[in-house]
């Protein structure tokens, strides 16, 4: 199993991520917080408007933000036939969140890293990527039901 960067193309944010829109403040009841991602112009504002979620709860986070992820994925590449065909066309290849700082969404290393092409040596979770394949079957799944 060989783990591949999923390279982006650059171009203006037109979707939003699997998260940026108050998913996340939406399970803690916090309507200002989803208000401000929703809102947000910026991955990164979104981002911060999700750190300030209040009445957070780590348990409750960990029981459902792999769920959130994959629903919010769906959507974001089902909304765009560019975009679902492009994650499609990663076939069955392993995706990864090659990110060195982050060990919970990503591999917890860098795309360069040689311990990137090999899960055993992942130092992190990869839920973002784990997320996205799972999104991506969900996908292929309606697009078989649809035909």
């Amino acid at each position: 199993m060989v783990a591949r960067p999923l390279h982006r193309r650059r171009r203006p944010v037109r979707h939003r991520g699997a998260l940026d829109d108050g998913r996340q403040a939406r399970l803690f009841h916090d309507a200002e917080a989803e208000r401000r991602a929703i809102a947000a112009t910026h991955p990164k504002q979104a981002k911060d408007a999700g750190r300030r979620v209040r009445g957070f709860d780590e348990e409750t986070w960990q029981r459902h933000r792999f769920g959130l992820v994959v629903e919010g994925s769906v959507q974001k590449f089902g909304q765009d036939a560019a975009l679902r065909e492009y994650l499609l066309g990663t076939n069955s290849r392993v995706l990864v969140e090659a990110s060195p700082l982050d060990r919970i969404w990503g591999i917890g290393l860098a795309a360069d890293d040689e311990r990137a092409a090999d899960p055993a040596r992942w130092r992190g979770l990869n839920l973002l990527g784990f997320a996205l394949m799972a999104a991506r079957q969900r996908l292929r799944e309606e697009a078989g039901a649809a035909s």
